[in-house]
């Protein structure tokens, strides 16, 4: 990183990096709900279970948007000497930053099951959905505008691309990078 450049990470692969995990960790802790057979009952747990998952997606897909589009309107270009953060090592950081955070969040799932039978995993499962629909739609406006969004990786530390540190976003062209817009991994 000489002269002056900063190192960037990619908006897009940050938000969609807990996409997978929740996913699989809310069909898991969903498997092992329905074995429970709970307070409530499994038919009310599912019942209870879709209706989170529906909720949980919509929430964190449409949550802080009106940040996004803030900071993405005023994005600069990236400079010469920016370093440019792989999607790996993106994904890599977000996943042990938060393994904690994912692993309480998989055990309360499970432990709601004792009351709702499988209705934790689903919010879990929806969570991880949601996420994913905001990459894709930080994906469509990336195609939009013909740029990749990038934020600064000590501004956003363990993964919070509109935290309370991050003061601006810069911008590439979309061949910049190994991933596409939305942040999925670029076909070779």
């Amino acid at each position: 990183m000489g002269r002056g450049g900063q190192s960037l990470a990619r908006v897009a692969v940050i938000v969609r990096a807990g996409a997978v995990p929740l996913w699989w960790l809310g069909v898991l802790a969903t498997g092992v709900g329905v074995l429970l057979p709970g307070l409530t009952g499994r038919g009310i747990g599912g019942y209870t279970g879709a209706a989170l998952f529906v909720v949980c997606a919509a929430v964190v897909a449409l949550v802080r948007r009106r940040k996004y589009t803030e900071w993405a309107d005023r994005a600069a270009r990236a400079g010469k000497f920016d370093f440019l953060q792989d999607r790996a090592v993106t994904l890599r950081n977000w996943r042990r930053a938060n393994r904690w955070w994912l692993l309480a969040a998989f055990l309360v799932a499970v432990g709601s099951s004792f009351a709702l039978p499988g209705a934790g995993g689903p919010a879990l499962a929806g969570a991880g959905v949601g996420l994913w629909l905001k990459a894709a739609w930080l994906g469509r406006r990336e195609r939009r505008d013909d740029a990749l969004l990038w934020v600064r990786t000590d501004w956003a530390g363990t993964g919070h691309p509109v935290g309370k540190k991050v003061k601006g976003y810069r911008t590439t062209g979309t061949a910049a990078g190994d991933a596409v817009p939305g942040g999925a991994r670029r076909r070779r």
